[in-house]
């Protein structure tokens, strides 16, 4: 596999629907009972539509699109998941499979092997290889970030609020 560039364009909408197929394919995958399935699909649709508008229209980089729209999904399906009595790890992380930067983890991979198999290892191809992994990690911790800290929050604030009614 090559470490350049994608260099094919999607259109919005179908952006969004293959995110949605990847999350109902993942929550599928993961046995998710099909009562639960609706949640993390049409949030991960969502998601992956606000990161896209992040990007795009706000002109944010990839791994503050991701942030926020992990943030927003922390912020829906924190309640839902409250509510509903469904596991927030299950139908959260569903919910932003679809934002897994999977193209540079394989192009990384692909350079770290080109380095390791002794082809001509050049400036530019370990300097690429760095790049995809560096910009790799910190979409997936912003992500990690972005999921978690409106679950701690709310669950923090809920708690407080039974402490102070008991």
């Amino acid at each position: 596999m090559p470490v350049d560039e994608a260099g094919r364009i999607v259109p919005f909408w179908q952006d969004v629907i293959a995110a949605g197929v990847a999350v109902a394919a993942y929550s599928v995958f993961f046995s998710t009972p099909q009562n639960m399935l609706p949640w993390p699909v049409a949030v991960g649709m969502l998601s992956h539509a606000l990161r896209w508008g992040a990007i795009t229209v706000l002109g944010f980089g990839a791994a503050i699109g991701t942030l926020l729209a992990c943030l927003i999904v922390g912020l829906i399906l924190t309640p839902v998941a409250r509510r509903r009595h469904m596991p927030f790890a299950a139908i959260g992380f569903a919910s932003v499979v679809s934002m897994m930067p999977g193209v540079l983890l394989f192009r990384m991979a692909s350079g770290l092997m080109q380095i390791a198999g002794g082809a001509q290892t050049s400036l530019e191809l370990i300097s690429a290889t760095i790049a995809d992994g560096t910009s790799a990690l910190i979409s997936i911790l912003a992500m990690s970030l972005g999921l978690i800290t409106p679950k701690l929050v709310i669950d923090d604030l809920s708690e407080r609020s039974t402490k102070v009614k008991s």
